[in-house]
């Protein structure tokens, strides 16, 4: 099966204005842009045959081209990632048995969570979309649970099935569980990595169904295809000692940074 990235990114952002230019700092003390720290963890993953970068900005496009980046415009009315990638692929006309979308925030992605995304659709034709999750650590959990206390929008959390079949995500902390946990110790929670991979047919018919009601409520793009009936796989990766977090509000650049300089990431 062959596969393309996609890597929507816009410059009007709500929360961050301008986020995909915004530079950060590695171990190396080299600032580099979030677009491109994006591209260059999906270039990383093994098995992908092309990687595009869809805006609808010509400073990203610019800038995007700069550093070597294959880019496709789209318009100015696509409301999420991936409407952006359905346009992508329908302007670009291709033909890829998986579009991954990678979302351009979320730098910290390792190449095995688009790994083993991949291999989990392939091997569950019955899916119509798969998304990787990441259980939560007590640590993880504190951090989501502080985000929402202090009425910031953080992490995505999921829950599922026992066929792994999505049944929601919310920017809620669920499931609610009682009791503590160490910082170490694993969770009933767990961390909705912002990645998708689609079958085709499916990206091509969401754009047509317009936001639901769940969508509208919890600003989420994948509650789209559970409110129309469409199955979505939960794809459980390992973080081999990975730190993760996308970048979703200013604050969020320092935690970047310092989780960067503490895995070696350049």
């Amino acid at each position: 099966m062959s596969v393309v990235i996609v890597i929507p990114a816009r410059h009007a952002s709500t929360r961050y204005p301008g986020k995909p230019l915004v530079e950060l700092r590695g171990a190396s003390g080299q600032g580099l842009s979030l677009i491109r720290r994006s591209w260059e963890a999906a270039r990383a993953a093994q098995g992908i045959d092309r990687v595009i970068v869809a805006t609808d900005d010509d400073r990203i496009r610019e800038h995007a081209e700069g550093f070597g980046a294959e880019v496709a415009m789209t318009s100015t009315s696509a409301r999420n990632g991936t409407e952006r990638c359905a346009e992508a692929v329908a302007n670009l006309g291709l033909t890829h048995d998986i579009v991954v979308n990678l979302q351009g925030d979320a730098p910290l992605t390792p190449a095995w969570f688009v790994e083993d995304l991949v291999a989990g659709l392939r091997a569950d034709p019955g899916a119509d979309v798969a998304t990787p999750v990441l259980r939560c650590t007590g640590a993880m959990r504190s951090e989501l649970i502080a985000d929402r206390v202090a009425g910031r929008v953080g992490g995505t959390t999921a829950v599922f099935g026992h066929d792994r079949r999505g049944l929601y995500f919310s920017k809620e902390v669920i499931p609610f569980a009682a009791g503590d946990f160490g910082p170490s110790d694993p969770t009933p929670v767990y961390h909705h990595v912002g990645v998708y991979a689609y079958r085709p047919a499916a990206l091509a018919e969401y754009p047509s169904w317009g936001e639901g009601r769940l969508e509208q409520l919890e600003g989420l793009e994948q509650l789209r295809f559970l409110e129309r009936g469409r199955r979505i796989l939960c794809v459980e990766v390992e973080a081999r000692g990975r730190e993760f977090w996308e970048l979703n509000n200013p604050s969020d650049v320092g935690k970047l940074e310092s989780m960067m300089q503490r895995m070696g990431i350049a």
